[in-house]
């Protein structure tokens, strides 16, 4: 079996991989867990932290090669408002059930979840389906480890 030592950003060029793995959102967030590629590759990732694996980043192996990364479609609720603020106000009620959003300048993504739909259109969201990649926020407090931590911020 193949083991990763280290992940590689989006940004990397380390040529081409040999094989791919396409993830979910929360699957990109991993410590230590076997991985079977779309080829059947299978390779062992066994970080010292957890990380984030990027869309189009990789997982670097022992020897050298590498396994791209996709993020994978996911069924989501595009919410939309009728102006900035309003989307402020949808951002503040989805953050308050502690609920997994991507943020954007003029929509917000979540996964689906009919509470939470008939919650926001009840604070008049305009909410469409979606099938995309997911890319979350992660919250102040995923690790406490980083230098970044919101707890460690001066």
């Amino acid at each position: 079996m193949l083991r990763a030592v280290s992940h590689l950003p989006a940004s990397h060029d380390r040529g081409a991989p040999i094989d791919s793995i396409t993830l979910a959102h929360d699957e990109r967030r991993l410590r230590r867990k076997l991985l079977t590629c779309a080829e059947g590759t299978e390779v062992m990732v066994d970080f010292p932290a957890t990380v984030t694996l990027e869309h189009n980043g990789a997982l670097e192996l022992e020897d050298g090669r590498i396994i791209a990364i996709l993020a994978a479609p996911e069924l989501l609720y595009q919410i939309r408002a009728s102006s900035p603020a309003h989307l402020v106000r949808l951002a503040w009620h989805i953050g308050n059930r502690h609920t997994s959003a991507q943020l954007e300048e003029a929509r917000i993504l979540i996964k689906r979840d009919h509470v939470l739909k008939t919650m926001l259109e009840g604070l008049g969201a305009d909410i469409t389906d979606v099938t995309e990649p997911f890319f979350a926020e992660h919250g102040a407090y995923h690790s406490h480890a980083d230098t970044g931590h919101a707890l460690l911020a001066r």
